[in-house]
């Protein structure tokens, strides 16, 4: 909540329980004047909201009472008297919950040397679009490219926190009119549309966001990542996120049509896994129903797809480094992919099948299909959300092989699924976003910390900490570090 927002409803909390007292020694016109000023304090500074509404009411119902108080009267308890603390306690609750709960937060303020600036670019594919029922129907694919700018940007106003087409997929996933996230527009970001792109050429980083969440949901990693110098070709998987909004103004929203009809028989997939897991089995048991679970999954076939869609996009690389705003600013010698969620999987899919990428990490995501049956050969970091000890850990037997080069085996505690997203930002209260108690600022700073010291130290073979560093430095952090045979 927002300094105003605070004091604001810690005076029309407190004022109807002493206004009788104050009015003995203040006029109340001057209390409502003092009551005036906050409201129009608040509404300059800080600007309105409907999460406030409540506090609004408040304000002029308090306000009313004050100017009709008789300060010589003493208070007799009466059934008005009643209804009107009850009615007040009513208010009082949403008063403080809606701003708490969908407060205007403040994105971390990114660390690199580097302003950052972002691209919008569309692409028609000639590739056939399997998820709509229209056999002609070709993929269509929306991207966010974050780069590190070389402008002043303290004069900028930064862009618009999430673009309207997700807003309105958020919006409709938890039963939302899309009005109610308006108050995003208030929500500072550190990324600036269009500034010149900074002398390169630059690492490219391609990330694949979450199933079903929203694509630009990660301000606070790529902002962090594009300020330390990196390229992000930020995917948007069409019909797979929450919303794609493209040029001509189409929004794609996420097609659960499409969702139910894959995952119809995924139950009976996944419960022998689930039960290789409850029932005591020792790892050499439990392998092989793991392995078979794994490749029959609905999500192996979400993951394959998106793995199309981020090696389609690293052909598109070389004529966006001849053509266009990057012309000359990307090092195509140094192409990573990572990616959170089932994104994070589809880049470990990546990893093993394009020889391009030379650097891969996996937040907190499972690699589904044959991966299981793979062993990288390239630098790889996984990063685990620190899951509860009941949750089957699948990813123990999907990275049974680990890489012939470095493999980083990384939890971060006490964080959940969504501390690598903006959610425990947006979402302040853990039991609704579903994160770990980890402070997020720290978390994200944890998280920013380790991907890029990764990157660099095995992307740009700079000097300076390598993950294992990073490791030793956060008590929030455990780390194994496997060196397969490659390594010298």
């Amino acid at each position: 909540m927002r300094t105003f927002e605070i004091i604001l409803l810690l005076v029309v909390s407190i004022l109807p329980f002493v206004k009788r007292p104050i009015v003995r020694h203040v006029r109340a016109n001057y209390v409502l004047v003092f009551l005036g000023v906050l409201l129009a304090l608040h509404l300059i500074v800080e600007g309105w909201r409907w999460q406030m509404f409540p506090a609004y009411l408040l304000t002029l119902i308090v306000g009313w009472r004050v100017k009709a108080v008789d300060a010589t009267e003493s208070p007799r308890v009466s059934f008005v008297r009643v209804v009107g603390f009850v009615g007040l306690i009513t208010l009082l609750i949403p008063g403080w919950a809606l701003p708490k709960l969908l407060p205007v937060f403040s994105l971390p303020e990114p660390r690199g040397p580097y302003s950052v600036g972002t691209e919008l670019v569309y692409v028609q594919t000639e590739r056939d679009e399997i998820i709509t029922k229209d056999a002609t129907d070709k993929r269509e694919l929306m991207y966010k490219i974050w780069y590190p700018g070389d402008v002043e940007v303290s004069s900028l106003k930064g862009e618009k926190y999430v673009d309207e087409g997700s807003r309105a997929g958020f919006s409709v996933k938890y039963g939302m009119p899309p009005s109610a996230l308006s108050y995003l527009d208030r929500v500072k970001t550190y990324v600036y549309p269009d500034i010149p792109v900074a002398d390169g050429p630059f690492p490219v980083l391609i990330f694949s966001h979450g199933y079903g969440s929203k694509a630009t949901g990660y301000y606070a990693l790529l902002t962090e990542m594009a300020s330390q110098g990196y390229v992000i070709v930020n995917m948007n998987h069409t019909y797979e996120s929450l919303g794609a909004t493209f040029p001509d103004g189409r929004v794609k929203y996420f097609d659960y049509d499409f969702q139910n009809e894959i995952s119809a028989e995924s139950q009976s997939v996944v419960e022998p896994l689930i039960e290789a897991f409850k029932s005591g089995l020792s790892y050499d048991e439990r392998h092989p129903i793991v392995r078979e679970a794994a490749k029959n999954y609905f999500m192996a076939g979400v993951d394959d797809r998106w793995a199309e869609d981020m090696i389609y996009t690293m052909d598109l690389l070389e004529k966006w480094n001849t053509d266009g705003a990057l012309k000359g600013k990307l090092n195509l010698n140094q192409i990573g992919v990572f990616g959170h969620s089932v994104g994070g999987g589809a880049a470990g899919v990546v990893a093993t099948t394009d020889s391009r990428v030379k650097a891969a990490a996996n937040l907190d995501g499972i690699s589904w299909g044959n991966t299981i049956d793979s062993t990288y050969h390239i630098p790889f970091l996984y990063i685990s959300a620190d899951w509860p000890a009941e949750h089957e850990d699948v990813n123990s037997h999907i990275y049974l092989n680990k890489s012939t080069d470095y493999f980083y085996e990384s939890k971060l505690l006490h964080s959940g699924h969504p501390n690598f997203m903006d959610i425990p930002f947006m979402i302040p209260v853990q039991s609704l976003a579903g994160t770990g108690d980890i402070d997020p600022y720290q978390g994200m700073e944890i998280v920013t910390k380790l991907i890029t010291s990764f990157f660099d130290r095995h992307l740009r073979h700079l000097p300076g900490p390598d993950p294992e560093e990073i490791g030793r430095q956060y008590d929030l952090l455990e780390m194994t570090v496997h060196k397969g045979d490659s390594i010298k």
